[in-house]
């Protein structure tokens, strides 16, 4: 491509052979007065997910917008999740991984122009259509958009609620810490850190299909996301700098214990003290030097309410 490219696009994908097809088309299909690239990074797919993407840069007439990488050996979903962005060129990044697909064709388009003329925002996101495994699509039913959903808090007090193949986002060429490739949930996680940089726009438009089901997450136990809901707010409570949101990730942090725990009497499961005790300690590091004895006591009090009977 030599154009200078406007969008950069991120694709990963781990076993997608009937979905990644799709999910490219939904790109290449888009319209619009600037040039973007696709980035996919396979992450050594067991399947025939290869064969598909190779046959696209065979036969396609806009393979040349495709940047494909396929790693040797597995490497995890947030080492690729990261590699990949750390390939982007573009002055914006939109995320789709590769079991969804977009169903407009001026999706970007219609994105980046409002991040264009609207420079106090980070972020851009839409509405999407649930597929389930029947083949039915529905209504979203996954995500509840708040009417105060721009700002970092509301999303650090709510949850998600942006689902990934919406998100286009101003590409700050950030680092990312050390928490973030930690983390076993990256899209929420990196919605926080840009929250940091500006507001969240919300376009009330059905402009791609997420599949239900599929994926990762989808194939997780109650216990299994619990556990990773844990580590992850633990990771996001270590890294966020605003001090009115650390206290509403850690609140609900210990609403994710105690729910669990109250579930599956996890109170005699170590993995989920073992976050709680990171989190506690690298929030009051200082404290714990000046006054050890004034922090134990208060530490046994909080681990008292979320762990006894």
């Amino acid at each position: 491509m030599s154009k200078q490219v406007l969008v950069s696009v991120v694709m990963i994908t781990y076993g997608h052979e009937k979905h990644i097809r799709e999910a490219i088309e939904g790109v290449l299909m888009q319209k619009g007065d600037f040039n973007l690239e696709l980035i996919i990074a396979n992450d050594s797919s067991p399947d025939a997910t290869d064969i598909v993407i190779s046959e696209i840069l065979k036969t396609h007439s806009k393979a040349d917008r495709i940047r494909y990488i396929k790693h040797e050996k597995n490497i995890g979903m947030m080492p690729n999740f990261i590699f990949a962005l750390q390939q982007t060129q573009g002055k914006y990044i939109a995320l789709c991984d590769g079991d969804d697909y977009w169903t407009d064709s001026c999706k970007l388009q219609k994105q980046v122009d409002f991040l264009e003329a609207n420079s106090d925002y980070v972020l851009s996101f839409h509405k999407v259509k649930i597929l389930k495994p029947s083949g039915e699509f529905v209504d979203d039913f996954i995500t509840n958009v708040p009417e105060n959903y721009e700002t970092q808090e509301t999303l650090a007090r709510l949850g998600n609620y942006i689902h990934t193949p919406s998100v286009v986002f101003r590409n700050i060429k950030m680092e990312f810490p050390p928490e973030f490739s930690l983390s076993p949930i990256g899209d929420y996680f990196l919605y926080m850190i840009l929250a940091e940089h500006g507001k969240l726009n919300y376009i009330e438009e059905e402009m791609a299909v997420y599949r239900y089901g599929v994926g990762v997450i989808s194939s997780m136990n109650n216990y299994m996301i619990a556990c990773n809901n844990v580590m992850m707010y633990s990771c996001m409570i270590a890294n966020v700098t605003n001090v009115n949101v650390k206290p509403i990730l850690m609140k609900r942090q210990i609403e994710v214990i105690t729910e669990f725990k109250n579930t599956f009497e996890l109170k005699n499961v170590i993995i989920f003290k073992i976050p709680f005790f990171i989190c506690y300690f690298k929030e009051r590091i200082n404290e714990i030097i000046v006054n050890p004895n004034k922090s134990l006591k208060r530490l046994k009090s909080k681990m008292r309410k979320i762990f006894s009977k």
